[in-house]
């Protein structure tokens, strides 16, 4: 197959891998630069593309989700990560929930094994603008590579460029005590496959002085944080009620026809059942305080840690004023996707990786830009970034992004049709772009 195009795609996370998927199954040659292992980050355990280093968990299934909407969208595309999460799933409820480990392998695998695409293991430091290149650096973006792109690109101070975020422990089953915890799906829905720590009064009380009181890895400031995903800590902070009406929240929870006072959930996080992720735990504290405030759960006295929880900045750039459907208004043959843009969230940032792509690629043949509309989830997020704001803040998923309002009343249909009518506008979309081939 020809390499009639050559474009460089900066990072190997899950936007970067879409990128480089979609357009080498185009017939584009790809150099797709991923700095692991050589240049790690804060919380990367590998040198694998397409490291999960949060969460495993890819939001809920339902087509009454705008996220289960974006991943049939996805699928529309013949998404690589679409394509591995199904292989790699395990038992989540009414969620797509996927072994942290066997994922990455196969992606990495899928990847590195095509032959339109070039894998580099080198850490990037400055831009050709005059090479077609789409950079998905994501949120962890280097150092050296930020600076450069807060004096070249972006062209703005670099305290606009960044927000704090966390994420959180990961334990070992074997540690938990079973004879605390029970298996149970929130208001009994799906499959029971969470597992739950419940707290009474007196024992939610302790937790929380404990957790109000611990000490920080390090003197973080908290006045740029991401408020979809707050530490811990800082939303315990907030009131004494706080985590009760959020991640602990015990409503749906309830053990033998009693409600307990607050409820910490486990996911499951491997295929061995063997590792568990603490659900809206992500923390500052520091290692050791992390590990005395959840032995005060009782079912976690005895807990042992495999991954702590981290505390780290995340890069975006203010999109609206750099770019224009993926595109940067100034540079025309460069492009960005990714969690850099803005998009919050896996499926958010593998999703604009296939756009920015697929723009890029119409770029490529026509010299011009073809959008996919704005009544898609993937076209609504990409709209949002186009969007002026006063004050621009990471986006996810939601209904909120379609273009226009329906006169439907009722939740189930309303979204129904917002399904329908996003998959039209994909077909119709798709048949463009095939006709460019």
């Amino acid at each position: 197959m020809p390499k009639k195009f050559s474009v460089q795609i900066i990072g190997g996370g899950l936007a970067g891998c879409e990128a480089a998927w979609f357009l080498a199954n185009k017939g584009i040659g790809v150099k797709l630069y991923e700095m692991r292992p050589k240049v790690s980050t804060a919380i990367h355990q590998s040198g694998f593309l397409g490291e999960l280093v949060c969460s495993n968990s890819f939001k809920n299934l339902s087509l009454n989700h705008a996220s289960g909407i974006l991943k049939a969208e996805m699928k529309k595309f013949d998404s690589l990560v679409m394509q591995v999460a199904n292989q790699s799933t395990i038992e989540g409820g009414t969620s797509l929930i996927v072994d942290r480990e066997t994922f990455m392998m196969k992606m990495n695998e899928m990847i590195i094994n095509h032959p339109l695409i070039e894998v580099i293991r080198e850490e990037v430091v400055s831009l050709d603008l005059q090479e077609y290149t789409i950079v998905c650096s994501g949120p962890l973006t280097s150092d050296a590579l930020f600076h450069y792109l807060a004096k070249n690109i972006i062209k703005s101070a670099e305290e606009d460029l960044y927000f704090y975020d966390a994420v959180a422990p990961i334990v070992k089953l074997s540690s938990i005590d079973l004879n605390l915890a029970y298996y149970k799906a929130r208001y009994d829905k799906g499959v029971a496959s969470y597992l739950n720590c419940p707290l009474s009064k007196d024992e939610y009380k302790i937790f929380y002085e404990a957790l109000i009181s611990a000490k920080l890895a390090n003197n973080h400031p908290f006045d740029r944080v991401y408020e979809g995903c707050l530490p811990v800590e800082v939303l315990a902070k907030r009131g004494y009620e706080a985590l009760l009406y959020g991640p602990l929240k015990p409503v749906g929870l309830e053990i033998n026809h009693q409600r307990p006072e607050a409820v910490i959930q486990l996911r499951q996080d491997d295929f061995h059942k063997s590792l568990y992720n603490i659900v809206g735990f992500q923390t500052s504290l520091a290692f050791k305080e992390q590990e005395r405030v959840l032995k005060l759960v009782p079912a976690l006295r005895n807990v042992e840690i495999i991954r702590y929880g981290v505390y780290h900045r995340n890069t975006y750039i203010n999109s609206p004023k750099i770019l224009s459907n993926y595109q940067s208004k100034e540079f025309p043959k460069l492009f960005f996707a990714g969690q850099i843009t803005g998009v919050e969230g896996y499926l958010e940032s593998a999703s604009s990786g296939i756009l920015a792509a697929s723009y890029l690629y119409s770029y490529l043949k026509t010299k011009a830009i073809i959008p996919l509309s704005r009544n898609t989830i993937m076209g609504g997020l990409a709209n949002y970034l186009n969007c002026p704001n006063q004050t621009f803040v990471p986006m996810h998923a939601n209904f909120m992004l379609v273009e226009e309002e329906v006169s439907i009343k009722k939740r189930d249909l309303r979204n129904q049709f917002y399904y329908e009518r996003s998959i039209q506008q994909i077909d119709e979309y798709l048949e463009r772009i095939g006709r460019l081939s």
